[in-house]
């Protein structure tokens, strides 16, 4: 059975591993996600079925309509973040079907209520998946974002409940 739990330093090759595998065409450096991990470690977990990383989450807060570009080193997070970014939720295909996650979103979307709104870039026909949780595409689309993820990526924005 896997589960998910905070994402630890030494977890960041296992989440290249599967990084690779889902997103061979949307490559990350590995410092990257240690950087997520270090700043927001609470939107950034893994998915572990027999001691190995079968998933992971990045997520964390940003200023309003601005996410990162891909593979792009932070510094540090927004003091003035006013809105909740997710980055990555990944599962290795074997996993799919299993609820890992909806279950996973649950929980970023609990994280999400301290923000007014949440986004995300859906790629790979994922939208569909995403509009279940209530994500829709905005009026505006942070364009230079967009660069990067291939031809069929789509920003996505929720209003959360508070």
């Amino acid at each position: 059975m896997a589960f998910w739990r905070q994402l630890t330093p030494k977890d960041i090759e296992g989440l290249v591993l599967v990084a690779d595998v889902v997103h061979p065409g949307l490559l990350e450096r590995d410092v990257v996600f240690a950087e997520r991990a270090r700043l927001f470690p609470e939107g950034c977990l893994v998915l572990e079925e027999d001691s190995r990383v079968c998933g992971y989450v990045i997520s964390h807060p940003i200023r309003y309509s601005q996410p990162p570009a891909l593979d792009t080193l932070l510094g540090e997070l927004a003091s003035d973040a006013d809105q909740f970014y997710i980055h990555d939720v990944c599962v290795l295909p074997d996993l799919r079907g299993c609820g890992y996650a909806v279950d996973v979103v649950k929980k970023l979307l609990a994280i999400a209520e301290r923000y007014p709104t949440t986004c995300l870039v859906s790629v790979y026909g994922t939208a569909p998946f995403w509009v279940r949780f209530g994500f829709r595409p905005p009026d505006h689309a942070p364009s230079d974002t967009m660069r990067g993820y291939g031809d069929d990526a789509v920003y996505l924005e929720r209003h959360n409940g508070n």
